[in-house]
Formats: C-alpha cells, structure tokens, sequence
C-alpha cells in the first residue's frame, strides 16, 4: 500500500469519526466500513479484520468460501 493511501486512510478515519451530527457520522462510519475498510481489506488478502473507533462504533470483515466478503457494523448513539 502506497504511503498517499495511508495517508487517505486516516483521513477517511477523522472525517467519519466527526462529532458533527450523530446522524451524520453513523453515515459516515458506513461508508467508511464499506468502501476505505473493504478496500483496505481486499489490498492486504485478509481473512478476518475487526476495527473500532472508541466511540462504539464497530465493524467485523470475514471473507467466505466463496471469496465474498460479509460485513457486518454497528454505530453506538448516546442521547
């Protein structure tokens, strides 16, 4: 992986983990398990990534016999 997708990387992290809208950054948190982590995902071959932000936001990658990709997400709300 090139340094400048690193680099993109974190930067999708900060602008998803934004305290802006709540609403907003479950969106956000979506987006980035769906499109910067698959990517990453698929870049490395792995079989299995777990990841949180420390917010309650969670997300589990899993790669099936099949070579799909299950994943499965979960964004905590505190009213």
């Amino acid at each position: 992986m090139a340094a400048k997708d690193k680099v993109n990387n974190i930067e999708a992290l900060i602008d998803a983990t934004k305290d802006e809208n709540l609403n907003e950054r479950k969106q956000n948190w979506a987006a980035f398990v769906e499109s910067t982590v698959v990517n990453f995902f698929i870049d490395c071959k792995l079989e299995k990534l777990n990841i949180e932000d420390g917010k309650g936001n969670k997300a589990k990658l899993v790669r099936q016999k099949d070579d799909s990709i299950k994943v499965e997400y979960t964004s905590t709300t505190t009213l």
